[in-house]
């Protein structure tokens, strides 16, 4: 699997600010299929950054309901990156 298709995109929500600027640690949507060396060396390829820990975790699609049709959202896998101190990603920098 080609790093770029491992990191899908960032999750950007609220905590997930609240623990870039007080803890150094990103969230990202990955691949399902993806484990946490994978991921680990994605990050550092892609972004140039040395990476201390990366907790994952699988979440369920809700069920929506609309009128009498029932649908569900997809599942995905988050990854929690905490970066090495002093290292940041520009990318983010600003958002």
């Amino acid at each position: 699997m080609k790093d770029y298709e491992i990191i899908l995109g960032p999750v950007d929500t609220e905590k997930g600010n609240i623990q870039k600027e007080e803890l150094n640690k990103l969230t990202f949507e990955v691949a399902k299929t993806a484990n946490r060396v994978q991921i680990r060396k994605a990050i550092e390829s892609v972004f140039d950054v040395k990476v201390a820990s990366v907790r994952t975790l699988n979440v369920r699609g809700k069920i929506k309901r609309r009128g009498r049709i029932l649908g569900k959202r997809k599942d995905r896998k988050k990854a929690i990156v905490t970066l090495v101190p002093g290292h940041r990603i520009k990318f983010f920098e600003g958002v």
